[in-house]
């Protein structure tokens, strides 16, 4: 008798949330701190208002500076509060 296999998509294998935001720390060795902000419509009124967090994500060869936009993508928790490594740098802030 023939075996038949079941072919179910891989729901362990999702693809990693990935963010873009703006550098406001790089003070850190190899860790740079995120501002992303989100628009959100009030549940009761209806206004858009609008909600930020920051994130620390993991700079490898610290060559983010403060103001740059960067995309950066979830990845395992690597300290207490670090759980994202920089994608790309898509911005680069301007040198005053």
């Amino acid at each position: 008798m023939a075996e038949q296999q079941a072919t179910q998509p891989d729901s362990s294998a999702s693809v990693a949330r990935s963010v873009t935001g703006t550098v406001v720390s790089n003070r850190m060795d190899k860790t740079i701190t995120i501002l992303v902000e989100r628009k959100v419509q009030h549940p009761v009124y209806g206004k858009i208002i609008r909600r930020s967090s920051k994130l620390h994500a993991h700079d490898e060869k610290n060559e983010c500076n403060t103001g740059d936009q960067v995309t950066v993508v979830e990845c395992r928790p690597l300290s207490k509060t670090k759980s994202w490594k920089l994608l790309s740098i898509d911005v680069r802030a301007r040198e005053v």
